[in-house]
């Protein structure tokens, strides 16, 4: 003989399966908004193409990082940035072998504009556009003309040694910053200024404080005689984190 549910026990079973439908209903409804409020917000979204244009989001570093090792993809974000850039053959062998020459064509980079990796110019540009430019029309009401630099290739040891690791200046992953010219002529130096006092010196620590949401590493006079006159910039995957 099969008993029949009672009216309460198929409520409930209704119920139930309402609930579950509800949920599923919800679950649909978030991921939808979701994938809405990213495609808004592509900062925020790990599969969004990076773009240095968007502002800086949860999903920026990851993407940085992941252009590290892969120059197309990273000469492709500069091309998707619209930043004016070079390609230059390779050249070199060995430990200071550079397989990968990028020049930034549009930077306010003197002397000259020499080559670098692909992601220490990324790290420029983003330098430039969230520190650079915002504290010189902050603190000196200026924009930028140049920021002058000590190279950025050089085959070499740290610190000129016979011995030890390589420099990140062998590879050209790295570049030594010694001032900065306002529009109206004023210069500003690392090695005249650092403590100096003044609006200048303020200038300096925001600027390399700045330095460090973008360069993996960052060296100034803060951290030993040997930068005293220059910021030492570079995007070594080995040291990644050091700020000084």
């Amino acid at each position: 003989m099969v008993k029949r549910k009672s009216g309460i026990s198929k409520r409930i079973g209704e119920f139930s399966s309402d609930r579950r439908t509800l949920a599923f209903l919800l679950l649909v409804s978030l991921f939808v908004g979701g994938r809405a409020w990213l495609a808004e917000h592509p900062q925020h979204d790990p599969w969004a193409p990076l773009d240095l244009n968007d502002p800086p989001g949860w999903a920026t570093e990851a993407k940085l990082l992941a252009l590290r090792n892969d120059v197309p993809a990273c000469r492709a974000v500069l091309e998707r940035s619209e930043v004016a850039f070079t390609a230059l053959d390779p050249q070199g062998e060995g430990a200071c072998a550079r397989p990968d020459r990028t020049r930034l064509d549009a930077y306010p980079l003197a002397p000259d504009r020499p080559p670098t990796t692909c992601p220490v110019a990324i790290a420029l540009a983003l330098w430039q556009r969230d520190v650079l430019t915002p504290a010189a029309e902050e603190i000196f009401d200026s924009e930028i003309a140049q920021v002058e630099h000590l190279g950025a290739y050089s085959c070499r040891r740290l610190y000129g040694r016979s011995s030890g690791n390589w420099s990140e200046h062998a590879t050209g992953n790295a570049i030594d910053i010694a001032g900065f010219v306002l529009e109206d002529g004023t210069r500003i130096s690392v090695l005249r200024d650092w403590d100096e006092g003044g609006d200048r010196q303020d200038f300096l620590r925001r600027v390399r404080d700045g330095a460090c949401d973008s360069f993996s590493t960052v060296l100034s006079p803060d951290y030993n005689a040997a930068h005293a006159d220059h910021f030492h910039l570079d995007m070594s995957g080995r040291w990644n984190g050091l700020c000084r």
